[in-house]
């Protein structure tokens, strides 16, 4: 039951039959990306699209077509622009909640007085479509005497992103910057809690079926009630599956009968595939899991091979070009050696590297 659970993930998430070509479509499919490493999650899009280059996405970036910010929970994500509004919304209050109960948590007491200073400071000195970096956005706040140098001064980007202020502008010799979302993200028209969380929905699930109430919980950060009021809007798009002991949500657009096999990735950290679901073990067995993330949350490179994720991969950048190094705690018994070279090879010519 697991690999049928797997092969309609794979296809749900783009990863078998991949449907778009733009980076924009497919982040506004998936709903929101985790992006916690900024170079990485543009493969996690890469592989995902039929044909594309780190140019590709790169140039996404710099339209603003795509944006990095802080949305549903406490962490990096890229979110299409015409979505970033109504999602911001919906997660703005628990983030910064979440963020001011770590502060105190840690001994940080900031006075909202400061966080507005910061605020007005950043629509200053970004008017104009004026990117700036992080750095040089925190030497702004320093000599304008907000606050002092300190690691304190993350807490009053992360609050400016919540409050609509700033997001991610276009890159800068390959260096992440910021900008006014007001001259970022085009104005679309408002939607109401209710919409918001039915659209929610559709996108998670759309993307991410066969998945559970608690995952969706999990990826979303919504409360439960909040969560379960999601589906409900969507009930007639969804259909309760059993996979294995498991009753799952099933995005009526996706056959239970689809099959796939001979498909191998190699994922990025922090991939979607791992880190949506609460529930992980359909991809791999719980005593594998301190292979693919640690207890702190970090995510490691996988390898992905069927619906199952069966090792780990870096790369090692030699004089004579790009290699792979490849582990595997999975015995893979029928793993054809070509389709790890064929995956290495797509990584190579995304990154735009000859391949030999």
């Amino acid at each position: 039951m697991s690999k049928m659970l797997t092969d309609i993930r794979l296809r749900s998430q783009q990863l078998v039959r991949p449907e778009f070509k733009d980076p924009k479509d497919l982040v506004s499919w998936m709903g929101a990306v985790q992006a916690q490493e900024y170079r990485m999650v543009k493969w996690a899009l890469g592989i995902r699209l039929k044909s594309a280059t780190l140019q590709t996405i790169n140039d996404a970036y710099q339209r603003g077509d795509i944006l990095r910010t802080h949305v549903m929970r406490p962490t990096w994500h890229l979110v299409a622009a015409e979505d970033i509004r109504w999602m911001l919304k919906l997660s703005s209050q628990r983030i910064i909640a979440a963020c001011n109960s770590f502060a105190k948590g840690n001994g940080v007491d900031i006075p909202e007085s400061t966080y507005t200073k910061a605020n007005d400071l950043f629509e200053k000195v970004l008017e104009g479509n004026n990117h700036l970096t992080k750095q040089e956005l925190e030497d702004e706040i320093v000599k304008a005497g907000i606050m002092p140098d300190s690691p304190k001064l993350g807490y009053l980007f992360t609050r400016a992103e919540q409050e609509g202020i700033i997001c991610s502008g276009a890159d800068r010799k390959e260096k992440a910057t910021y900008a006014l979302l007001e001259e970022r993200a085009p104005k679309v028209k408002e939607l109401h809690k209710e919409e918001a969380l039915a659209l929610l929905a559709r996108k998670y699930f759309r993307s991410h079926s066969p998945a559970s109430l608690s995952d969706f919980v999990w990826w979303s950060g919504l409360p439960v009630a909040e969560a379960r009021q999601a589906i409900a809007a969507i009930d007639g798009e969804l259909n309760k599956e059993k996979f294995a002991s498991q009753e799952l949500f099933l995005h009526q657009q996706w056959d239970k009968k689809f099959r796939t096999s001979d498909v191998l990735h190699f994922m990025p950290p922090f991939d979607e595939y791992l880190i949506s679901y609460k529930d992980r073990t359909a991809a791999m067995d719980k005593e594998h899991h301190p292979k693919a993330f640690n207890n702190f949350g970090i995510f490691y490179p996988v390898i992905l091979y069927n619906g199952q994720i069966v090792g780990n991969w870096k790369k090692v950048k030699k004089k004579s070009g790009m290699t792979f190094d490849t582990s595997f705690f999975v015995e893979c018994p029928d793993l054809d050696k070509e389709l790890l070279e064929k995956a290495g090879d797509r990584y190579k010519t995304f990154m735009g590297k000859s391949v030999k």
